[in-house]
């Protein structure tokens, strides 16, 4: 923890991120409340709280010290990490399975003419809320933005961890990329790309939790040792 932090930007980044991760999750347990399937709504979002649900926690982390001794938080770290990092592993490898076996049936679908386009679109995955995801990927990037200027008005020095700044920086990138796919095809293949932009997503998450996994190991050995 840095000397000379402002504590109340910090606690607004904290905020921020808290929300982001909050409305990705939000999309995926609204969208059955509200009438559709989860493939119709979309994976691209929910699957970017994998990656986003790190830096919270990263964040958290961070924040333990304002709380607790620092005695107690570095003892506790180590645990702490294996076991997100061992949660977001098998989250990574259930979603990325399971948006693989989606895609793969979506694409046989609009292969297997002439009737197969018929039971994609009648399926819902003609018709992808892109409008309402433009406007979600919209506000989640400006939280990320403002969470990240926070970070930097709490203590400059933040922008020497290495770690942290290339996390933000794979949150943004993800998010990017899935508004790039979104708006990238025709609507009626919306879907499918939304799918390949999860898929990169997971991949992504599933990099920097096994990274957390590793580093929750050795921390966990240190401190028992």
């Amino acid at each position: 923890m840095p000397h000379n932090l402002r504590t109340l930007p910090f606690l607004l980044a904290i905020g921020l991120l808290g929300v982001v991760l909050l409305a990705e999750l939000g999309v995926a347990v609204a969208s059955p409340l509200l009438g559709h399937s989860g493939g119709a709504v979309g994976w691209g979002i929910p699957c970017l709280s994998l990656i986003d649900a790190q830096l919270v926690f990263t964040a958290l982390l961070m924040a333990a010290p304002l709380v607790f001794p620092e005695r107690i938080t570095g003892r506790v770290q180590g645990g702490a990490t294996l076991i997100v990092g061992l949660l977001l592993v098998l989250a990574c490898l259930g979603a990325g399975l399971a948006a693989i076996g989606l895609l793969t049936m979506l694409i046989g679908l609009l292969l297997a003419l002439p009737f197969g386009p018929a039971v994609y679109a009648a399926l819902g995955y003609a018709s992808f809320p892109a409008t309402a995801a433009a406007a979600t990927l919209t506000l989640l990037m400006a939280c990320k933005l403002l969470s990240s200027g926070a970070l930097i008005l709490a203590h400059p020095r933040f922008l020497e961890n290495k770690g942290l700044v290339l996390l933000i920086a794979t949150s943004l990138l993800a998010t990017i990329l899935v508004s790039f796919l979104h708006g990238f095809v025709p609507g009626f293949l919306v879907s499918v790309t939304d799918l390949i932009a999860a898929l990169i997503a997971v991949i992504l998450a599933a990099i920097w939790a096994v990274l957390g996994l590793v580093f929750g190991i050795i921390a966990t050995l240190k401190a028992i040792a």
